[in-house]
């Protein structure tokens, strides 16, 4: 499997704002955020429950159409695509793992990864799932259902799926929220180190300071806003 990165900009957010409902029902998920993600580059979004880190997430990957402001992907103007046009985008290089692996709990792990491959078009070996899997440290759960994997090896198997897309992009949404301490680290540890093979962007969203720490810049959300930036490399 090779790398899919690329140089320059992935995506850019300018002035983006997200509004849900209308009148006393109005809430305001996003407000006039700017936000710029290179190939290649490992971003943490912290924040607080609420503080908008997940509707970002999900605006980068054209998930969510912002109600002002601009989104491109590869120089693109994601925001003005249809649904069927934004989801072919995410198809050609944004993946997503998410806090619960979501897997189809009657497909096995082999066939998890497969089906995810043959969906983003990226499925033509037949032994990739079985390279992905090997990955993540599952070989010898090619054949397990989801409901036979732990939390950790559940998540792995999302990682892998996610893998099978060839994404340029990775979105992590509260990757480790439901797992333990020890398990949460090794699969910060795994996703590290896949995205240090194969040189994806990488975005995590998260509430846990130690989690964010790991990345080399980070930024602070806070109702909707932008409140900080930091920079550790």
């Amino acid at each position: 499997m090779s790398s899919t990165a690329t140089t320059g900009e992935l995506a850019v957010c300018r002035a983006v704002s997200v509004v849900h409902g209308r009148g006393d029902a109005r809430v305001v998920a996003l407000h006039d955020v700017d936000l710029r993600l290179g190939a290649g580059e490992r971003i943490g979004l912290w924040g607080r429950s609420g503080s908008g880190k997940t509707t970002l997430l999900h605006v980068l990957g054209g998930l969510v159409t912002p109600t002002e402001g601009d989104v491109t992907w590869r120089g693109k103007r994601l925001s003005s695509l249809d649904a069927a046009a934004r989801g072919r985008a995410r198809a050609r290089g944004i993946s997503y793992v998410f806090q619960g692996a979501n897997l189809l709990p009657t497909f096995t792990a082999y066939e998890n990864v497969a089906f995810a491959a043959h969906a983003s078009g990226g499925g033509d070996s037949d032994s990739e799932p079985d390279e992905l899997l090997e990955l993540v440290g599952l070989t010898a759960k090619l054949d397990a259902l989801p409901a036979e994997l732990s939390g950790g090896e559940a998540q792995r198997v999302a990682i892998a799926r996610a893998l099978a897309q060839r994404p340029s992009l990775l979105l992590c949404d509260e990757p480790t929220g439901h797992l333990d301490g020890d398990t949460g680290e090794r699969v910060l540890d795994l996703i590290d180190a896949l995205q240090r093979r194969f040189a994806f962007a990488l975005v995590i969203a998260t509430h846990d300071p130690e989690v964010a720490a790991r990345l080399p810049r980070v930024i602070g959300l806070r109702d909707g806003r932008i409140v900080g930036e930091d920079r550790f490399a």
